[in-house]
């Protein structure tokens, strides 16, 4: 008798998948390769084609309550993001940064929410998300972020905690934005592709407002 994957299941399964996609590329990266730029490029650009496709399908609700310009303005800043993504991924060691403050800080907000529970942060937009879960989320991307420079150098560098404390909130706010858009346009998910995580954007939204300040810091 076959049983059904339970979410959470699906979802650690889906993330060893990403785990290995981004060791992937990683290792062209260690032979002289873009392998990370080639990457994130490519995760931006279907963020962008899948929003795309979102936006085609719920051509009704563009038309109500100013979501057409709301879509339209979002659509224009992940364009930013793939340029931002494309620029800052010729640092790879960057990129290495922002991914393990990320996936901490989303990983944390998800696991200690759950366990945690308490007051939601804001309901109208995601049922799912507490104050418990963004505390422990920036905690865990800080942490990651720590973790960091004493892999990397043997050294603990302060300024370090203050990266992973702003990208942390940064990504959570990329997640709420994109949260909260689709609730403008009627949709839970943008896509299913990645089972327990939904679409690309879905999975991806810390991405939203960390990759361009950290591009305009880098200019």
């Amino acid at each position: 008798m076959k049983t059904k994957l339970s979410n959470s299941n699906l979802r650690i399964i889906a993330g060893v998948v990403m785990a290995l996609i981004a060791g992937g590329a990683a290792g062209l990266q260690y032979f002289g390769l873009p392998g990370v730029r080639w990457l994130g490029c490519a995760v931006a650009i279907l963020m962008i084609a899948e929003f795309i496709i979102v936006m085609r399908r719920n051509r009704a609700a563009l038309r109500e309550n100013r979501n057409g310009l709301i879509c339209g303005a979002f659509l224009a800043w992940l364009f930013v993001m793939l340029v931002a993504v494309s620029y800052v991924g010729n640092r790879p060691w960057i990129m290495l940064l922002l991914l393990m403050i990320i996936c901490g800080a989303d990983i944390g907000a998800w696991l200690f929410g759950r366990i945690l529970g308490g007051d939601k942060m804001w309901e109208r937009l995601s049922s799912g998300k507490t104050w418990s879960g963004q505390i422990a989320g920036v905690a865990c991307g800080t942490f990651m972020a720590v973790m960091y420079g004493l892999l990397g150098t043997d050294t603990f560098m302060p300024q370090l905690m203050w990266i992973g404390i702003s990208i942390a909130l940064l990504s959570q706010y990329g997640d709420l934005t994109a949260s909260w858009v689709k609730r403008r346009i009627g949709i839970k998910d943008f896509g299913n592709i990645i089972p327990g995580h939904g679409g690309i954007l879905d999975r991806f939204d810390g991405w939203i407002y960390a990759l361009p300040l950290v591009w305009l810091i880098m200019m």
